[in-house]
């Protein structure tokens, strides 16, 4: 490609006319003016982390993604767990495939004003494992950002997998700043001890801390409606205190969470008045304050 041929920063490389002529330097520049093109239309980056797995992580990137979409807000959310994509089944969606399209993939619609993409779309076998080393899992989310026609969205959620091992810091990497960490817990001691280790992280690759959220924050008795504290409760909100970062709120434990889940329907949709619906959506309000007002600042 000579130095005056222009790529279009919206075309897929499969469809650009000058794809084939590339060399792997302008063909690198190429796709890096489409991640920068579509990442200017995102307002908010969110990437929900969880120190260990088991915790709820996916199970509160998707609520939260939908009370914030139910509540107007465009939404984007990437399921970066590509060895355990769990989202599109949480959501009723996992029969369905993204379509491609001149300017490149289009995200799965989930319902109004939340698009989702996964892995788990471009497996036809759900049963046959993803063996994939870093670099191929990086080049993956790349083409997730910079391939994907996600349009303008006001929040793009990112369910990542537990750990802080390759796929945060290909996340944190692409996506730049700013970067907002969503870190939750349950109030388990094991579990308070390694999501500390994810606050630092997120802090150590320039992510700003957006807050703690305590998942699994005692159990909604199913016939007298009490809370019993299977867990035991407040570790996040202390765990929130010692490292000088916002708690956003405890999600209860609730048997329909888990039930609604596997069925492919969120609890916003089941029991739009219950406790649980509630908490997401204080969440969301909680997730919609904080980012309004460093953009306010």
């Amino acid at each position: 490609m000579s130095e005056n041929t222009k790529c279009s920063s919206d075309a897929s490389c499969g469809t650009c006319g000058s794809a084939t002529g590339c060399e792997a330097a302008a063909k690198a520049k190429h796709t890096e003016q489409k991640l920068v093109s579509r990442l200017s239309k995102i307002k908010y980056r969110v990437a929900v982390m969880s120190g260990k797995g088991g915790v709820g992580k996916s199970t509160v990137a998707v609520n939260l993604a939908v009370a914030l979409a139910r509540s107007g807000k465009s939404v984007g959310l990437l399921d970066a767990d590509v060895h355990g994509p769990n989202v599109p089944k949480m959501l009723g969606i996992d029969h369905m495939v993204p379509s491609m399209g001149i300017n490149g993939m289009s995200p799965v619609v989930a319902s109004d004003n939340l698009k989702v993409i996964s892995m788990a779309f471009l497996i036809e076998d759900p049963d046959t494992p993803v063996v994939w080393r870093g670099p191929m899992k990086h080049s993956l989310f790349q083409q997730f950002l910079s391939d994907v026609e996600w349009g303008t969205l006001d929040y793009l959620i990112v369910d990542l997998p537990p750990g802080t091992g390759d796929e945060p810091l290909s996340i944190a990497q692409l996506l730049g700043q700013p970067l907002w960490a969503i870190i939750v817990t349950t109030p388990q001691d094991v579990a308070l001890l390694d999501s500390r280790k994810s606050v630092v992280f997120a802090r150590t690759v320039d992510m700003k801390i957006l807050g703690i959220v305590e998942n699994m924050s005692g159990l909604i008795c199913p016939h007298c409606g009490g809370s019993i504290d299977l867990f035991k409760t407040g570790g996040g909100a202390r765990s929130a205190t010692e490292l000088a970062a916002p708690f956003l709120g405890a999600i209860p434990i609730d048997p329909q969470i888990v039930t609604n889940g596997d069925a492919g329907v969120t609890i916003d949709t089941a029991d739009p008045d219950g406790t649980s619906a509630e908490a997401f959506r204080k969440l969301a309000n909680q997730v919609e304050l904080a980012t309004s007002r460093v953009l306010d600042n």
